[in-house]
C-alpha cells in the first residue's frame, strides 16, 4: 500500500469552539498517539483527509515541516452523521515491520450453482499485516458451490505476510437454497393477513361502542 502524504499543522488550541472554526476552514483536528510517543494534536486538510481515507486502511504520512512526519494509519474516524463530512480523526502512529490488525474486505468471485442464493454473513475479517503492507481486501471464489456449503474466516486466502486474527469457524458465505415462487406467494399471503389483522386490531371503536359505564371524554375545550 502506498503512503499518502497530508500537510498538517500542529494544533494548539482545544475545546468546541476552536474545533468549529477548525472545520469552518474546511480543516479537520486529529489526534496522533502510538508507538511509545504522547499524543499530540494536529489540524488536516479536510478535502485531502476525506480522499484519502476512502480506504479504511490507508497508510498517510502526515507532514509537519521541517523533517517532522509520521506514518500513520486510522484507528478511528468520526463523521458527520447528515453529510458525511469528517469531524475528527484518531490515527496510530506505525513503524516499518511493525504488525497491527485491522479489518479488510472480504470479495466473493465466480457463481454459485444456479438456483443457489448467496448469503456474505460478514463481509470482512481482521488479519494481522505489516502496517505498511495492509491489504486492500482478499478474494474467495464461490464458484460451483451448491446450497448447504458453507465458507468460513479459515477458507478465505490470505494475501502473503497476512495472518488471520479472528475465530477461524466465523462463518462468512453461506449457500442456501432460493425460494421457489409458490414459497414467496406464501410469504406474501402471510404478511398481507398479519398486517391485515394489525389494522383490525388497532382500529378505534364506532360511536356507541364505548363499554357500558365508561365515562365519556372530556371536551377538550374544557378549563
Amino acid at each position: 500500500m502506498a503512503e499518502i502524504k497530508i500537510a498538517a499543522e500542529t494544533r494548539t488550541e482545544f475545546g468546541k469552539g476552536a474545533a468549529r472554526r477548525i472545520r469552518r476552514d474546511d480543516k479537520v483536528p486529529a489526534v496522533l498517539y502510538g508507538s511509545g510517543a504522547e499524543p499530540f494534536h494536529v489540524t488536516l486538510p479536510g478535502h485531502a483527509l476525506m480522499m484519502a481515507l476512502k480506504n479504511s486502511n490507508a497508510l498517510l504520512n502526515i507532514d509537519l515541516g521541517d523533517a517532522d512526519h509520521h506514518l500513520v494509519i486510522p484507528k478511528q474516524v468520526q463523521r458527520d452523521p447528515i453529510r458525511g463530512f469528517i469531524e475528527h480523526a484518531d490515527l496510530l502512529i506505525v513503524k516499518k515491520g511493525q504488525k497491527v490488525t485491522v479489518d479488510i474486505p472480504v470479495h466473493l468471485l465466480g457463481e454459485a450453482f444456479p438456483g443457489s442464493l448467496v448469503v456474505q454473513e460478514n463481509t470482512s475479517i481482521a488479519v494481522e499485516a505489516e502496517a505498511t503492507n495492509i491489504p486492500d481486501y482478499t478474494e474467495v471464489s464461490i464458484e460451483g458451490l451448491k446450497p448447504g456449503q458453507q465458507l468460513h474466516a479459515s477458507d478465505i486466502p490470505l494475501p502473503e505476510g497476512t495472518e488471520l486474527a479472528i475465530d477461524p469457524d466465523l462463518l462468512i458465505v453461506n449457500i442456501t437454497s432460493a425460494p421457489t415462487d409458490a414459497e414467496l406467494d406464501a410469504e406474501l399471503d402471510e404478511a398481507v393477513a398479519v398486517a391485515g389483522d394489525s389494522t383490525e386490531a388497532t382500529e378505534p371503536a364506532a360511536d356507541g361502542d364505548a363499554s357500558e359505564g365508561e365515562p365519556a371524554a372530556e371536551s377538550a375545550d374544557k378549563e
